[in-house]
């Protein structure tokens, strides 16, 4: 019989991202793992989702852009230039940008689009302002080992799952 997923729990799941309409966005095949009610937490409530269940077992939820923590799409975050403006580096879709404001934040932009004469670069995280599937196996349910629970304990950030 398996342990059922709960606090101090090593839980190892493998899921995948789609937008409603079923395009994949993201997927891992390679098993994450984390401690459950540990110092991490994965995006939209996974973690919470998979409370009081067993390996093996399968668990779908429908996020909204606020309930998945990456919000809406800010089109102000949202750039269009020449082609003929931007450095021959960045011409190329999914080319990263770092960009800096006024303030001296620095944010990082992804090329988008290019065509027309045009190159769009996005600031938002590819999956803001989209409500999203997430559907999550889980592989393993066992106690930590030590060195597992000290790295969570050493842990500060929540995993990104992309």
């Amino acid at each position: 019989m398996s342990d059922i997923v709960r606090a101090g729990k090593l839980v190892t799941l493998t899921y995948s991202i789609r937008e409603l309409g079923g395009e994949v966005l993201e997927q891992s095949d390679l098993p994450v793992s984390y401690v459950q009610g540990g110092h991490n937490e994965l995006i939209g409530g996974m973690d919470r989702a998979v409370e009081g269940k067993r390996a093996g077992d399968q668990v779908e939820l429908t996020l909204t852009p606020e309930q998945s923590g990456f919000g809406p799409h800010d089109p102000a975050l949202t750039f269009t230039d020449d082609l003929d403006k931007v450095p021959p580096q960045f011409r190329h879709l999914g080319a990263e940008v770092q960009m800096q404001n006024e303030s001296g934040d620095v944010r990082t932009f992804h090329v988008t689009r290019i065509g027309d004469g045009k190159l769009t670069v996005d600031g938002n995280h590819p999956l803001a302002g989209k409500d999203l599937l997430v559907t999550i196996r889980i592989n393993e349910v066992r106690d930590p080992t030590a060195e597992e629970r000290l790295q969570d304990q050493q842990s500060k950030q929540a995993p990104t799952l992309h």
